[in-house]
């Protein structure tokens, strides 16, 4: 391990310590779940960073792998919510408002709790394959990478839509149990479901760093700089891409299966092109080329956009700072907030290197 990896880790340790601790100083309930809810978009935020900082893959449609995610965990938990079961089949109660009469053969597997974690983290990966497969082994490159994941993200917020016998439609799925696993229940305003998706963001983060510091991470990098001149030496291209591209699509699926346990309920609007663009914009303003400045740029932009929304001095104009936040960032900072302790990480190196180096000539003369 070298020495800048070395520093990173302990960064990005210490970080994690410092998400983790942060229930021992909250005693408000409401305002541990508002932090649950910006640590799941910060997940689904680094997961975007890993597929276009680290290998050029633009993915407008990320925010399809996030709500796919949510429907798989919300379809288990509903299957879990007796009270709200009609019926002889134990129908939910929105399946009876359209007059089903049983089950359909697809929510039947969603009994079984692994089968639904199994589910929303790869079913997500199943489909970013195949857009992969068209995409990558087409060569497609440019802008159509982006579009055609945001042009499927589309078609699937229309098809759950339009199912509501099966999805609930517009209303989505709700009235859900509380999420168990291993015996412990998972109340979205507890400290243990804060625990849960604070070990899940380490896990991921960490993940992550392993797959950018690997040898296929190194050779992503270099596909993104110079992608014909990997090919030329041999390398499989598309097989790399398609590999980040599914990590990624299986960390947003994972991210969609804990936002419903904290909103306790899944909607169309998790498969929305705004919140999909709104990832974007959070990976863009923390640092695209930096896990962990993505991470934080979400939590910094959500966090805001949070607080002035609810504000009755911007409640109006909320979306115009966002919107010049935005764009004073992108003018100024083009390589995100995570440039910052890059640039003052850089000239701390010089400025050492600056003091060795007269002591080393110093010495070399009074050896001669």
């Amino acid at each position: 391990m070298t020495r800048k990896t070395a520093i990173q880790v302990g960064v990005y340790a210490f970080v994690c310590v410092v998400i983790l601790a942060l229930p021992l100083f909250i005693d408000d309930d409401f305002l541990l779940n508002r932090i649950d809810r910006y640590l799941v978009l910060a997940i689904v935020s680094m997961a975007l960073s890993l597929s276009w900082g680290y290998a050029g893959i633009l993915n407008l449609g990320q925010a399809m792998s996030f709500g796919i995610g949510s429907y798989c965990m919300a379809m288990g938990l509903k299957l879990r919510t007796i009270p709200v079961h009609t019926g002889s089949e134990g129908l939910p109660d929105f399946m009876v408002w359209n007059n089903v009469e049983a089950l359909p053969w697809f929510w039947k597997p969603f009994y079984s709790m692994i089968f639904t974690i199994v589910a929303g983290i790869g079913i997500p990966m199943l489909l970013a394959a195949v857009l992969a497969w068209f995409m990558f082994r087409g060569r497609v490159t440019g802008v159509y990478v982006a579009i055609i994941p945001l042009a499927t993200l589309v078609v699937v917020n229309l098809l759950i839509i339009d199912q509501q016998w099966a999805t609930g439609g517009f209303n989505g799925i709700t009235d859900l149990a509380q999420f168990e696993l291993f015996g412990i229940t998972f109340d979205a305003y507890s400290s243990t479901t804060y625990y849960l998706i604070a070990t899940c963001l380490t896990f991921c983060l960490f993940l992550s760093l392993a797959v950018t510091k690997s040898k296929a991470g190194l050779i992503l990098q270099a596909i993104r700089d110079q992608e014909s001149r990997v090919r030329f030496f041999g390398y499989d291209v598309a097989l790399f891409k398609t590999m980040v591209f599914c990590i990624s699509a299986g960390i947003a699926g994972l991210a969609g299966m804990l936002y419903t346990i904290v909103m306790e309920f899944a909607s169309p609007t998790f498969l929305g092109v705004q919140l999909s663009l709104s990832i974007v914009v959070w990976c863009a303003v923390g640092g695209r080329q930096s896990l962990l400045g993505a991470l934080l740029g979400a939590i910094l932009v959500a966090g805001m956009q949070g607080a002035l929304s609810e504000s009755e001095v911007f409640l109006e104009t909320w979306t115009l700072v966002m919107g010049a936040l935005f764009v004073l960032v992108v003018l100024f900072l083009p390589n995100g907030i995570a440039s910052i302790f890059d640039g003052v990480v850089r000239k701390t190196r010089l400025r050492t290197a600056s003091e060795r180096k007269p002591a080393v000539d110093t010495k070399a003369a009074g050896g001669s």
